[in-house]
């Protein structure tokens, strides 16, 4: 299934975070009915986010002293305070639904969580310019993979077809509460990569890592989580996944991996792209002011 492509407004009033509850309780270990493989392909960025999004705090806050734009210092205070609401949403997701399901995420999880809890002290060890370096890579692949989510936000806000086939309600307004906000802080980190001095050959090495990132998140993390999933009798291979993913996709329940990719990998590597050239600010703030965890939550006072 394709992407859709939308009309670009960028208008929108300061980024704030914003305060949001889920009850997991009555949400079904298969939330997408009948699709397995596909919900394992979602819940597989439930493996990462968490800390994943904590890195990606950590990249900007360290590039921070190199920006002295006072409008971008304004959305990283923004940016930093929703992508913090973001790691415990996945969060609780990890702890009231999967570990109630029995499903050990733990290899991966703390995989991540190790990662962060180490990256101070071995970015320490570098020389200023190896670090300053280094920053900048980290930056270009935080900004590839922000592309990606707010495409993906696009896509769920859009999706109809989620809702038709009985996709949990709960999970589905997760998914696109969060993809709003990606689409509403889309420019920020790439803004913040080309103010710290983030060249095209650089962006480029970013968004090579991220794809293999990505990939292996969706396809590596569906596998782990469909082999660790008690409800699941039969024997778990490639094979099999790979036409229950074509399956799901078919049906628009999720997007083609290839597409999605590759296909809006071109895009962002055209030279002159820039985050407001995609996706809509003015759908994403409709829904967030109709998204019931929104609603009920308000704002964060960061």
């Amino acid at each position: 299934m394709g992407l859709p492509v939308f009309e670009v407004d960028e208008r929108h009033p300061p980024i704030k975070a914003r305060r949001v509850s889920f009850d997991w309780e009555n949400t079904p270990l298969h939330w997408v009915p009948g699709h397995p493989v596909a919900t394992h392909m979602i819940n597989s960025f439930h493996l990462v986010l968490p800390e994943g999004e904590r890195w990606f705090i950590q990249c900007v806050q360290d590039a921070k002293p190199l920006i002295k734009d006072e409008k971008l210092l304004e959305e990283i205070k923004g940016f930093v305070g929703q992508e913090m609401v973001h790691a415990r949403a996945h969060g609780s997701f990890l702890t009231e639904l999967l570990d109630r399901h029995g499903v050990d995420h733990r290899k991966i999880t703390e995989m991540g969580r190790e990662g962060n809890a180490n990256r101070p002290a071995d970015r320490a060890k570098l020389k200023p310019r190896t670090r300053l370096r280094m920053l900048r890579f980290e930056l270009a692949a935080v900004s590839a993979i922000e592309h990606y989510t707010a495409v993906l936000g696009q896509w769920l806000m859009s999706n109809d077809k989620l809702d038709a086939a009985g996709v949990d309600p709960t999970m589905l307004d997760l998914w696109r509460w969060h993809g709003a906000e990606e689409v509403e802080h889309r420019s920020v980190v790439f803004d913040v990569f080309k103010k710290s001095g983030g060249g095209y050959f650089t962006r480029v090495a970013g968004w090579v890592v991220s794809v293999f990132f990505l990939y292996w998140a969706l396809i590596g993390g569906a596998m782990f989580l469909l082999k660790a999933d008690p409800t699941i009798k039969r024997k778990v291979t490639y094979p099999w996944m790979y036409r229950e993913y074509r399956r799901a996709a078919k049906a628009g329940l999720v997007p083609s991996i290839f597409k999605l990719l590759f296909g809006e990998g071109m895009v962002y590597l055209r030279p002159g792209h820039h985050p407001s050239k995609v996706c809509s600010t003015p759908q994403a703030l409709e829904y967030i002011l109709k998204s019931p965890a929104a609603q009920a939550g308000g704002y964060d006072p960061y």
